[in-house]
């Protein structure tokens, strides 16, 4: 499958997003990016109109133009980060750019989802390459008709704070209203940086809330100025009901924020209620997400002493012996942040012989990634 780029769509919200531009981004990604995107095969030729073709197409692209190929059972998310690697300006709020197909032969033209692969996305046949858009992410009408000068005039600081606030006390009816009218619900408040999917998934009984925004255009996989979708809110939130019905509407619960980190990964920082963590791992989750210190989700849990949700996790196949930039295990960090109690819970998923294998943990380190400060215990299991 090749991509053939040829010019930068920028939308008018592009403007909003504070540090989340390109060089930011990649900068965060750091080494794991290579290896993340590690099996896919690209050769530049162009940057962002988006032309799909099998492999063996040659696409004619004028300067300063690029053609990207790639393997077609990857995500849409290593897509972007391929075409993100391969741009030579920075853009801002790089993160909700996406690809956008665009209507042909009686469908509508949509964004395509993230976490999908792309050969799930059927390309339009006729001839020529096929396009995808790279473009930031705004509602997609459906009328043809539509009034430019007259959504301008609903896109106003005012009207957008008014909406925020209609949000803010669960007004399905005015929210409806105002979608109705045209409102495009993807955009961050000036304040708070927050969208209007971000601040639905943090209120108390948002069910309603959260599908009338859907079903105005909002794209589940928009994220809010610190980089997190809707569903990473609900998740540090422990928003059940959120996160449930996000998911229900389509959204995958492997979503990357900003530095590249799941909404699992959150479930087992911030604790309370496992059932967060246990629907994330039942809708198929994927586990052993890292962040930048290699860090995976048992040395979160195993950190904060997060019992069940170290249960759930190994339960669906987390590595225990995953080692994080310091070379420590979820073992060692029980040892570290005197978690003793946890270790017990190793054994019974029936890790005990991976255990007795692991030395004694090494309370003495001095690293910048791990606490060393209080009381440490050593695990010598026999």
């Amino acid at each position: 499958m090749a991509l053939g780029l040829e010019k930068l769509h920028a939308g008018a919200g592009a403007a909003q997003g504070s540090k989340n531009t390109t060089g930011d981004i990649l900068e965060r990604w750091g080494s794991r990016r290579a290896e993340d995107l590690d099996g896919n095969t690209w050769t530049s030729l162009a940057a962002c109109r988006v032309g799909v073709g099998c492999a063996t197409d040659q696409v004619s692209c004028p300067s300063p133009q690029k053609c990207i190929r790639f393997n077609p059972d990857a995500t849409v998310w290593v897509a972007k980060q391929r075409i993100l690697c391969s741009l030579t300006q920075s853009l801002k709020d790089v993160l909700n750019y996406g690809l956008f197909q665009p209507a042909s032969n009686g469908r509508d033209g949509k964004f395509l989802d993230e976490e999908r692969l792309l050969r799930e996305y059927p390309q339009p046949v006729g001839k020529g390459v096929p396009s995808l858009e790279f473009r930031y992410k705004k509602r997609v009408y459906k009328q043809s008709n539509l009034d430019e000068k007259q959504l301008a005039k609903l896109h106003t600081k005012t009207n957008l704070k008014k909406f925020m606030d209609h949000i803010q006390h669960r007004s399905v009816e005015k929210i409806v209203k105002m979608l109705e009218r045209g409102l495009d619900p993807n955009f961050h408040d000036l304040d708070t940086g927050e969208t209007p999917l971000t601040l639905a998934a943090q209120l108390d009984e948002p069910a309603e809330v959260i599908k009338a925004l859907r079903n105005g255009g909002a794209h589940l996989d928009f994220r809010a100025r610190d980089g997190m979708t809707a569903l990473h809110k609900a998740a540090r939130a422990r928003n059940q009901v959120a996160l449930k019905t996000l998911l229900e509407l389509g959204a995958s619960p492997d979503y990357k924020d900003s530095y590249g980190l799941t909404p699992l990964y959150h479930t087992a920082i911030v604790g309370g209620d496992p059932y967060c963590c246990e629907l994330l791992l039942h809708e198929h989750a994927t586990v052993c997400c890292r962040d930048e210190n290699g860090w995976h989700e048992v040395h979160q849990a195993c950190k904060y002493g997060h019992v069940q949700h170290l249960e759930h996790l190994l339960f669906y196949g987390a590595d225990m012996a995953a080692q994080n930039a310091s070379g420590n295990t979820a073992l060692h960090i029980c040892a570290l942040y005197n978690q003793g109690h946890l270790v017990d819970i190793f054994g019974f998923v029936g890790h005990v012989g991976l255990v007795t294998a692991i030395p004694l943990c090494r309370c003495g380190m001095n690293s910048a990634t791990d606490n060393t400060e209080g009381p440490k215990i050593s695990l010598l299991l026999l």
